[in-house]
């Protein structure tokens, strides 16, 4: 048969989750949620068409195949992502030598998945996402054995898929008790319900996933991996032909929970929750590249969605057609609305060990309500995703080069209202280069530096990229950091405390500054960065 029916099926799959990621969403694990689970999986399936849709009219099944393993691996976010990226491989890889999709292939291919993602869970739970695929892999093989029609096989996986959602309640207590069914394993089955919907042609709804145990499609906090001690979703690519997986996962199975280590041929996704990312990505660095990294706070995750499940959620108003529209990119709660209320449209997570990818970028330009709009990456190692969005993006679209938040309020400050692209990035640009910008954090590993031998866990100054002090307490290192900023004749000294440090430390080191530069003026904002204890700045 033609391949374009498999581009097909797995658009309609992508756009059936899309379509219902928040009922997926509602379901979330709690109270440390790893993301969304709805949305994590909405956005690796976005990767996953993204990918196939590169390849030329007529490609072969292998190709394909590949595209959606390769896409999937890549896009994978979150401990949901991932694992359905495993579910796509083994599918592909039960599909890739068959020679017509019929019934027998297609409960091959869920057999192979479950063998797949199973293998990549070292401690599978009953009740999940795994447990789903596996019954629904059960109904497809009934199907092939009594030599039913592909149309009728996929029609009998599908109700297999959802009756056991339904049953997922009685398998794991936790969401019995909270009056749901398992996030994962709905969006599993709505997935089959799409793809099932393009083979026959007609929209197949089996929305009731009620039950005795589950009466409702409830919202209620519910935490089905039991890790709630971690602070940190850490997720990655790690790159290298001669890395172990097995010895990568034993190591970050020593650093916290609900860790994964998927991929093969080199290219490996990490996923696990841990209180030190910083070691986790430092040991990651020593064995191999790592890339696409992302560090969600779950702590502040629950908090802002507690929040939001509490007041209840607002249907947006389309926001007006703007001039002009601003993108940037920031880590913390705090820097976010000092950005925002700067007139920032659209704040993009991420920063140093958090950098988005240009499909991120590229859909956070998307989302601004204006034609033409100006990036703010705030950070070096951004600046090529920036640019690449840019390239590719249908809006006019120019990158402002800042590379620290404290540039980035400069560069807002310095717009003049106008719709002039490009003069208003030139003059932005030049505001944020009379910046000079920051950080204090703690070294990772030893290293050598310009002040001399650093020693893992001693904290450490950096001005516009160079370690300049470094010390064995924040404060001390901070104030001695605000003297080689001010250098220069700064007259305005910024400080952004980040999650770890107290409002009571952050004025104890404005009065410390204060004190040794009487003539300068200290301001103080919360920014509530990860990593970084304060963020500085001098102008």
């Amino acid at each position: 048969m033609s391949t374009a029916p498999y581009v097909t099926f797995i658009s309609s799959a992508a756009a059936a989750l899309k379509q219902r990621k928040e009922e997926v969403n509602k379901l979330n694990v709690f109270p440390v949620p790893d993301g969304d689970t709805g949305t994590n999986m909405s956005l690796t399936m976005d990767v996953v068409v993204a990918e196939v849709g590169k390849l030329e009219a007529g490609a072969s099944v292998h190709d394909i195949c590949h595209a959606v393993t390769h896409g999937s691996l890549m896009g994978a976010r979150g401990n949901s992502g991932v694992i359905l990226s495993q579910i796509l491989r083994g599918m592909c890889e039960g599909i890739d030598a068959a020679e017509v999709l019929d019934a027998e292939t297609l409960a091959t291919a869920l057999e192979r998945a479950v063998v797949v993602a199973f293998q990549a869970v070292r401690k599978p739970v009953e009740g999940t996402i795994l447990t789903v695929l596996r019954e629904t892999a059960d109904g497809a093989r009934l199907a092939a054995d009594a030599g039913a029609s592909l149309e009728e096989a996929l029609s009998r996986s599908t109700v297999a898929a959802f009756d056991s959602v339904r049953r997922t309640p009685e398998l794991l207590p936790v969401l019995k008790e909270n009056g749901v069914v398992d996030a994962g394993g709905y969006g599993l089955a709505i997935l089959f319900e799409g793809f099932a919907s393009a083979v026959l042609g007609t929209e197949v709804r089996i929305s009731d996933v009620s039950s005795v145990a589950a009466p409702l499609l409830s919202v209620e906090p519910v935490d089905d991996w039991d890790d709630s001690e971690y602070l940190y979703c850490t997720e990655f690519l790690l790159l290298g032909e001669d890395i172990d997986s097995d010895d990568v996962h034993d190591f970050v199975s020593t650093m916290g929970g609900s860790e994964l280590v998927v991929g093969s041929g080199g290219e490996f996704k990490v996923h696990v929750h841990t209180n030190d990312p910083g070691v986790v990505l430092a040991h990651m660095t020593a064995i191999g590249e790592v890339a696409e990294v992302h560090i969600h706070n779950m702590r502040r995750q629950s908090h802002d969605r507690d929040e939001i499940l509490a007041a209840g959620v607002p249907v947006a108003s389309p926001k007006p057609q703007k001039p002009i529209g601003f993108v940037a990119v920031a880590a913390g709660s705090g820097l976010a609305q000092i950005l925002t209320s700067l007139g920032v449209d659209v704040v993009v997570s991420g920063g140093q060990t958090m950098n988005p990818s240009t499909s991120d970028l590229l859909a956070a330009i998307d989302a601004v309500p204006a034609d033409k709009v100006l990036v703010l990456p705030n950070n070096k190692n951004i600046l090529m995703a920036a640019n690449a969005a840019a390239s590719v993006s249908t809006k006019s679209v120019a990158v402002v080069a800042t590379t620290a938040i404290p540039q980035a309020f400069a560069a807002m400050l310095a717009w003049d209202g106008s719709d002039d692209l490009e003069a208003n990035a030139a003059a932005m640009l030049a505001a944020a280069e009379e910046v000079l910008s920051g950080e204090v954090t703690t070294a990772v590993k030893d290293a050598k530096g310009k002040v001399g031998d650093i020693k893992g866990g001693q904290v450490i100054g950096i001005a516009d990229h160079e370690i300049e002090v470094v010390g064995d307490d924040v404060e001390g290192v901070a104030a001695d950091l605000a003297t080689v900023l001010l250098t220069g004749g700064g007259e305005t000294m910024t400080l952004l405390a980040g999650e770890d440090m107290t409002d009571e430390e952050l004025q104890r080191l404005a009065a410390r500054i204060t004190e040794a530069h009487p003539d300068v003026d200290v301001e103080t904002h919360r920014g509530e960065q990860p990593l970084y204890n304060v963020l500085l700045s001098a102008e």
